[in-house]
């Protein structure tokens, strides 16, 4: 049985994630656990967690893709494109699993875990700011609570 390399650094939730949109908050700590359990995974769990990860990956995209079309988000096209292309990705290498090429879905999962921290500074960041403007009146509030001052 293979398991993830011991010194793969894992991407874990912290603070610095939170945009001050809930909804989206919530569904990105959730994608965060998601990747981090793929990247520590055995062969046997691969398959399950791979499928796990689709799943979520779906139905959040698919909500974000819908709060961008119902409310005219500015740069939706580029983001919805974004989703789209992470969604392929993973849809090929649903393919190399299912032959037993598990390393794939590691590797997969140290990009994902490499693309969400921008991905969420940049585009879902804007995203917040925008939702909290239309449903909310105003802009996200966080606080953050493991940021070191210097």
């Amino acid at each position: 049985m293979t398991t993830a390399a011991s010194n793969v650094e894992t991407l874990k939730w912290t603070d610095k994630f939170l945009l001050g949109y809930a909804p989206m908050d919530e569904v990105h700590e959730e994608f965060v656990e998601i990747v981090s359990q793929m990247q520590r995974a055995s062969d046997s769990e691969i398959p399950g967690l791979l499928d796990s990860f689709i799943t979520h990956a779906k139905g959040h995209f698919e909500a974000e893709d819908t709060w961008m079309v119902e409310t005219e988000f500015p740069a939706r096209e580029c983001h919805i494109g974004e989703h789209a292309a992470v969604m392929k990705s993973v849809e090929e290498v649903k393919v190399f699993v299912a032959l037993g090429n598990y390393e794939i879905c590691r590797s997969l999962a140290a990009e994902l875990a490499g693309w969400f921290p921008g991905h969420a500074d940049y585009l879902d960041s804007a995203l917040a700011h925008w939702m909290c403007k239309k449903r909310l009146g105003g802009k996200p509030v966080v606080i953050r609570r493991d940021i070191s001052l210097r």
